[in-house]
């Protein structure tokens, strides 16, 4: 009289297939490893991305703390000057000192005076606009910082939709495999009672 056991398993196993997803701005590219995804080279949406990276931590600096050393508030400051200090001299010139010295009605130490309040009155413009710059620098960082950010959450999003598309397409195209394996075990009961069995007839003979 006998018997037998046995135990089996099974196991599957999915191997997505290798899949690129790119356009002119991102690509996306998926394996049964994962998902690798990145803007395209000299593009806006890298442009902007690496921009905010590499600068946020100034422009927040900028934000708490105002000064015309700034990027922003340098740039500014320049350009106000130059403009004013082009525009101011072109119009003393073409509205008084050209006029006057075509009739003769001015001599060249009242046109060096002409020029030296000039450029006193234009000092104290450029410190009015100064003044200005700060009382309004954090407000215009903030709304810099603002639409930074914007436009790099679009690129991250757009990143994140191709990423979602390469994933879908590469699922699509998986490949399931699935096996059995095992290890079959067998033995008779009798194995085990034989013994048994001749302990009980030594045991009798020896009585």
């Amino acid at each position: 009289m006998g018997s037998s056991s046995s135990k089996k398993s099974a196991y599957s196993r999915t191997v997505y297939g290798d899949t690129t997803t790119s356009n002119p701005y991102a690509y996306s590219k998926t394996d049964n490893n994962g998902t690798i995804s990145g803007f395209q080279d000299n593009t806006a949406l890298q442009s902007v991305y690496n921009f905010v990276n590499n600068n946020i931590n100034s422009l927040l600096n900028e934000y708490l703390q105002p000064n015309l050393n700034s990027v922003t508030n340098k740039a500014k400051m320049r350009a106000f000057a130059d403009s004013l200090s082009s525009q101011s001299r072109t119009n003393l010139e073409n509205n008084i000192i050209n006029p006057l010295s075509q009739r003769n009605m001015i001599r060249s130490s009242q046109a060096q005076d002409l020029y030296r309040n000039l450029e006193d009155k234009n000092l104290s413009s450029l410190t009015s606009y100064a003044n200005e710059l700060l009382a309004n620098s954090q407000s215009d960082t903030a709304k810099s910082i603002s639409n930074l950010l914007s436009y790099y959450m679009l690129g991250a999003n757009y990143l994140s939709d191709m990423q979602n598309h390469s994933l879908r397409a590469s699922s699509g195209n998986a490949t399931k495999y699935s096996a059995s394996s095992g290890e079959d075990t067998s033995y008779n009961i009798s194995d085990e009672i034989l013994p048994v069995v001749l302990a009980a007839v030594i045991a009798g003979m020896a009585a």
